[in-house]
């Protein structure tokens, strides 16, 4: 009977964990909602103006204290605006396969699974990172609040 019950227990804690998953790119999901097509457009936009250098339309997307976060460090906007800018490292492409957005209040979190074909220190680099993007609604208007790239061990897809 002991066994049992803690049996019971445990299938209901699993049926009630999976619901509470965050939605993963490539997962089989759910369908979008109207706010988080809205975000991962503007996702897909910035990848746009990370490639053209686009600093202009960035500055204005990003906020004032956004953090970055890159393999080599992490560092503040104005940084990151003059990295783009100077060249330093250059977003020549972003293959994204796979992209989910997770909404908190004004709050969104989007994860990109992506192979970024960048120029770093001269050097044509291609990685495979699964990047978290931070945004919040100021004003009715999206923001982003931090952009993290976090190397992953699967192989480069783009070719």
């Amino acid at each position: 009977m002991k066994k049992a019950i803690i049996g019971m227990f445990l299938c209901v804690a699993i049926v009630q964990l999976s619901y509470g998953q965050a939605k993963l790119p490539n997962s089989p999901g759910t369908s979008t909602t109207k706010e988080e097509q809205e975000i991962l457009e503007l996702s897909k936009t910035k990848w746009t103006w990370m490639a053209d250098k686009n600093v202009e339309s960035l500055n204005g997307l990003f906020a004032e204290n956004c953090v970055f976060v890159h393999m080599g460090g992490s560092w503040g906007k104005t940084q990151e605006l003059n990295t783009i800018k100077g060249g330093m490292i250059w977003y020549k492409k972003a293959e994204v396969y796979g992209a989910s957005v997770n909404i908190f209040g004004n709050t969104a979190i989007l994860l990109n699974d992506i192979d970024l074909l960048a120029v770093v220190g001269g050097n044509e680099v291609t990685h495979a990172f699964m990047v978290t993007e931070v945004y919040f609604k100021e004003n009715g208007k999206w923001k982003m609040g931090s952009l993290t790239f976090s190397t992953l061990l699967r192989p480069v897809k783009m070719k």
